[in-house]
């Protein structure tokens, strides 16, 4: 077993990979410990899984993983999380705007003893209005909401230990989020701060429409940290309030009917109308409280599944791999 792994998920990056590869290389091997790097190809479509195998056919510590399609980044490193061997796993990006000479200080946090640690891209070269502006809002209130008190949860610049991150499962858009979904697990979290130089090369996948996304991706991690396992107290709560609010309406017509022995829904008609309507939304509201709560229990009783799927995996046999078989 390998003590550190590395992995990095590449989307049409062919003029970053071999670069990145050298200077992962040199800094693994001056840290001096042994490791593995495990590069993802998410559907890439230029020469990038091409370059990847000839890297792995000459180095027996390079493990290439291609997926049959572009699932996305989450998906991407949860491939890459769940090949990897290694006590210790450190993600990055391949579009070299992470720097490998900054992975010895991530070590040696781990090495103290934290399960997860964060970069912090405390300088940042991005544009100030679309990507500055609403990364350190979205940041904010992501500390606020999960109580992890860290600058910046957007960065795939992250280290962890091999029994945590592979405890975290991953789908959608939530690799951001993986120190507040930690923190669920009681795992220990600190932060180092990063560079974050400009891409020399290819082009940024991300965009303004990304900035909407974490909105709707903070709504569901909060939603996540507090009902993961009791969505009944979720849905319940806006359910029994619900019925009860029609309970006391309903309550009240009958005993203006009783009382006055009118003509209750020409007198009161959409009020009659509210009660029947909040009866029915605490009565669904119930439902899918219910539903969820079979469907959390469907997911730890059942199969696990992956976000992903693997087309082919590549990697040299080591002579000592040789010398077994």
């Amino acid at each position: 077993m390998q003590k550190y792994t590395i992995v990095v998920p590449f989307h049409n990056e062919e003029e970053n990979v071999t670069a990145l590869y050298d200077r992962l290389k040199d800094v693994m091997e001056q840290v001096g410990e042994s490791f593995e790097i495990v590069f993802v190809d998410d559907g890439s479509r230029d020469r990038t899984y091409r370059l990847l195998e000839e890297i792995a056919a000459v180095d027996s510590r390079v493990l290439v993983i291609k997926l049959r399609r572009n699932f996305g980044q989450t998906s991407a490193l949860a491939a890459g999380f769940d090949h990897a061997s290694g006590d210790y796993v450190l993600a990055m990006d391949g579009d070299l705007q992470h720097d490998p000479a900054e992975i010895p200080l991530f070590l040696a946090k781990l090495e103290e003893g934290f399960d997860v640690v964060s970069g912090w891209r405390a300088q940042r070269g991005d544009n100030f209005v679309l990507r500055r502006i609403p990364s350190r809002a979205a940041n904010w209130l992501m500390a606020k909401l999960s109580g992890v008190d860290i600058h910046d949860f957007g960065t795939t610049f992250k280290a962890y230990r091999r029994e945590v991150i592979q405890s975290i499962p991953l789908y959608g858009q939530m690799h951001r989020f993986i120190p507040a979904l930690a923190s669920w697990y009681g795992a220990s979290i600190c932060e180092v701060p990063i560079s974050n130089p400009a891409r020399l090369h290819g082009k940024s996948h991300y965009g303004i429409s990304r900035t909407f996304r974490v909105f709707f991706d903070l709504l569901t991690i909060r939603f996540l940290l507090k009902y993961l396992t009791r969505p009944l107290h979720f849905f319940g709560s806006f359910g029994a309030l619900s019925m009860l609010g029609g309970s006391m309406l309903s309550l009240y017509l009958l005993i203006l009917k009783i009382w006055t022995k009118g003509h209750v829904l020409s007198a009161h008609g959409p009020l009659f109308i509210i009660a029947a309507v909040m009866l029915l939304a605490g009565i669904q509201l119930m439902g899918v409280g219910l539903l969820g709560e079979l469907q959390v229990r469907h997911f730890h009783s059942g199969p696990s599944r992956t976000p992903y799927a693997v087309d082919k995996i590549v990697r040299l046999r080591s002579p000592e791999e040789l010398m077994r078989s």
